[in-house]
């Protein structure tokens, strides 16, 4: 079993950045799969952003090239690097890891 820990969200005007971090309760090392998620309102959860083990990542085709997923193994954290934010971004983003694990999820709200 593995808690999932969110930080790093809020409120950024439009073309702002944030770092999301996601801290996990324990190892990350043997979790294949880590990934952020993102659910608007009225909106079903979407797959934002997904990182391997090995450091293969993917990305929804509606950020790539503004956002990066990385994750430090040591430090049991997964991150995702969201830049050139637009209001389309605003939702609530959740951290995922294999086996069905959630977090409790952060706001993201870009807005003037």
């Amino acid at each position: 079993q593995v808690q999932l820990v969110e930080s790093g969200g809020g409120l950024v005007q439009p073309g702002g950045s944030l770092r999301l971090s996601c801290a996990a309760s324990r190892s990350i090392f043997n979790i294949n799969v880590m990934a952020w998620y993102r659910q608007a309102p009225g909106e079903e959860r979407e797959l934002v952003a997904r990182i391997r083990s090995g450091g293969t990542t993917s990305y929804a085709d509606s950020v790539k090239g503004r956002f990066t997923i990385s994750r430090d193994n040591a430090k049991n954290t997964v991150y995702l690097q969201m830049n050139s934010l637009q209001p389309g971004d605003t939702a609530v983003y959740y951290c995922y890891s294999a086996y069905g694990y959630w977090g409790q999820g952060t706001q993201v709200t870009v807005s003037s």
